[in-house]
């Protein structure tokens, strides 16, 4: 699976990047919006890890971008943030993401959202 990590914070990025790759992913990484677009129309990954708050273009406003273009359709888009459980919940599906999870979050259950995601994806 091809997983894009979209997040300012490089060690948050560098966590997932290890743990994803040692379970056999590819793991792409952006450290704003902006990066992360050029990076998702290149590489057309499998799921995009989203955090909501970034320099350049934040999380939401990727997150529309891509889900109004069609080659996406396919694409998995889970916002990861902390921006607190209830605005997550509200935010998250009014910009076209599948899922949320917030930090400081349990890697066994983004293993879960990402494969429900990505499943419910291929199904579409």
């Amino acid at each position: 699976m091809k997983i894009l990590v979209v997040d300012d914070d490089i060690n948050q990025i560098r966590l997932i990047k290890e743990r994803f790759t040692k379970l056999g992913n590819e793991v792409l990484e952006a450290i704003n919006g902006e990066e992360g677009l050029e990076v998702a129309l290149v590489e057309k990954p499998d799921v995009i890890l989203l955090d909501v708050m970034m320099p350049v273009m934040n999380g939401w406003e990727l997150c529309k971008y891509l889900r109004n273009k069609r080659e996406f359709d396919n694409t998995g888009i889970i916002m990861l943030t902390a921006i607190g459980p209830n605005l997550n919940e509200m935010t998250s599906p009014l910009y076209g993401a599948d899922d949320f999870i917030d930090k400081p979050f349990i890697f066994s259950e983004l293993e879960e959202k990402i494969e429900k995601v990505v499943e419910k994806r291929k199904v579409q």
